[in-house]
């Protein structure tokens, strides 16, 4: 059973520091829902962690996206979503097609990120996982921001970090 229902036509955000799990949630919905930075840095350069293949990423994003949303299919968004431009960015790609917008936030405590980041093949900078934790909205914010509805992770898998 899938953790979360997404209506029709949806864009999901999952929004959360490297390492909280957000990949492994993913990888409960089908492959075609999932869109991710990483993967296009990857495919662009041969390494996803090539940050300067970042926008040529986005455009691919972008063009997945519409494509996905104009016809009315799901989309997960597997990548950080911590600055709010991002997250506008998205949410003007779910509205332009009026598409719903949910986001799922990664409420991981930063001890458990930082442990299961350091577990990972392509580790991410400590200094980075924090700048990116301080970074992250409540869900007040997210619904301000014009999200329909948002998750804790805590809430859908029963405990911060649990990766059931």
């Amino acid at each position: 059973m899938l953790p979360l229902h997404l209506p029709a036509g949806s864009l999901c955000a999952l929004i959360g520091v490297p390492g909280s799990g957000k990949s492994s949630f993913a990888a409960r919905y089908p492959d075609t829902w999932r869109v991710c930075l990483d993967t296009y840095r990857g495919l662009a350069t041969d390494s996803e962690a090539d940050q300067s293949a970042t926008p040529v990423a986005a455009e691919i994003q972008t063009l997945i996206l519409d494509a996905r949303l104009s016809r009315g299919l799901n989309v997960l968004v597997d990548s950080t979503n911590v600055f709010p431009h991002v997250r506008a960015g998205l949410l003007a790609r779910a509205r332009y097609w009026q598409r719903p917008a949910t986001a799922v936030l990664f409420d991981v405590p930063l001890p458990i990120a930082e442990a299961q980041n350091a577990s990972r093949d392509r580790v991410v900078p400590p200094h980075i996982l924090r700048e990116h934790h301080q970074l992250l909205p409540d869900t007040d914010q997210l619904h301000r921001e014009g999200f329909a509805s948002v998750h804790l992770i805590s809430d859908l898998l029963g405990a911060p970090g649990a990766h059931r």
